[in-house]
């Protein structure tokens, strides 16, 4: 059986896990926390970084920073996970869904200009596949608009944007290590802050609405109850078997990209010859090798694919049901213009088996697998 993902363990968690358990300090904000918010400073230039207990945490934390209000507008892809509607609609927005691009199935940044209304309030642009937007083109939009940016950055841990970390460039950008990622705390993710005057906000919110982050620094003699907010802190356990991922974040993602250049490589004539289509990096953006996706020609195609590798032990698997055809996407927001390639898209896309330390053979048994199929 290949399996489609393998959490990443890269040895030594346990041994940060068993110094969180002898430091006697096993909720948020100790040793751990506090390491890996400075390691994600450092390595991205973020103003300001903050581990949460899951992307989909540091999303809402980008909702309420970003003072969304009922009737408020979000302008954000259909092709993304439920994640980055449900901050939004959690705080009473509607979410405006735009197409996508074919090419590397992000927003398409020249639609977003026609979907403001007065009620637009945010873009959110979401890295697919750890490839990043057109981030240059959306933030003239949102400048010239006075709106804000919050970055999905959920599967973009160390791509780049001409020469920016993803989740940088916004106001606010959202991680996700979730064991489906490259780096890993089970669950678990991270807000990143752009602009030094909302790090203190940020703090108060992650911590129930509370000051206790400016207590514990002994900026002030008492913490009390201060704004709106929720429990986004996740335990030092989790930090702890984090921290050590990050450090080793370099083999991880040289062990990916690796996999991901077989793949490529040997899929090659495939594409060359018509049967399928590879993902597409655009000039100027690096990735990190999040996901290594195939595009058949239709979904009667990709049933069979899929159908196919599986009989072979092969787990492979198709991604997101685009949001403005689910019942909730149907209630809660609306497609401006045409679905030209979100439906089209999704129903094409087959992600293959990517994770740390997939062996070659297993590489070379999926493309044989599908070559098979289509010869």
């Amino acid at each position: 059986m290949i399996h489609f993902n393998i959490p990443p363990y890269v040895g030594g968690e346990e041994e940060y896990i068993s110094q969180a358990i002898a430091n006697h300090k096993l909720c948020g904000d100790g040793e751990f926390t506090k390491r890996c918010n400075a390691w994600l400073e450092h390595a991205t230039g973020t103003r300001k970084a903050l581990l949460t207990t899951s992307c989909t945490h540091a999303l809402e934390m980008g909702a309420i920073l970003c003072d969304i209000k009922p009737g408020d507008e979000v302008i954000l892809p259909s092709y993304t996970f439920v994640s980055t509607a449900n901050a939004f609609v959690l705080r009473g927005a509607t979410c405006v869904f735009v197409d996508i691009r074919p090419d590397t199935l992000n927003i398409d940044e020249t639609l977003i200009e026609d979907a403001i209304t007065e009620r637009t309030r945010v873009i959110a642009p979401v890295h697919y596949a750890g490839v990043a937007c057109e981030m240059d083109a959306i933030m003239d939009i949102a400048n010239r608009h006075g709106l804000k940016v919050v970055e999905d950055a959920a599967q973009a841990i160390t791509s780049t944007y001409h020469g920016k970390a993803l989740g940088t460039i916004g106001d606010f950008g959202c991680l996700s290590f979730h064991e489906t990622k490259n780096i890993s705390m089970g669950e678990g993710g991270a807000l990143l802050v752009r602009d030094a005057d909302m790090a203190t906000r940020a703090e108060i919110i992650r911590e129930k609405g509370t000051n206790r982050s400016q207590f514990f620094r002994g900026e002030i003699d008492k913490y009390t109850w201060v704004d709106q907010g929720s429990s986004y802190l996740p335990s030092e356990l989790n930090a702890a078997y984090l921290l050590k991922q990050l450090e080793e974040i370099n083999t991880i993602q040289s062990s990916r990209l690796a996999a991901w250049d077989r793949y490529y490589e040997q899929l090659l004539p495939l594409a060359d010859e018509g049967h399928i289509e590879l993902p597409h990096i655009p000039e100027g953006c690096t990735h990190n090798a999040h996901m290594f996706y195939i595009k058949a020609r239709d979904l009667d195609e990709r049933s069979k694919l899929i159908a196919h590798l599986k009989a072979q032990g092969i787990s492979s698997v198709f991604h997101y049901i685009p949001l403005h055809s689910s019942p909730a996407g149907r209630a809660l927001g609306r497609f401006h213009g045409e679905d030209r390639y979100t439906t089209r898209e999704s129903e094409r896309l087959t992600r293959l088996p990517m994770w740390y330390g997939l062996p070659n053979e297993q590489v070379d048994t999926v493309c044989a697998a599908i070559a098979d199929f289509y010869r």
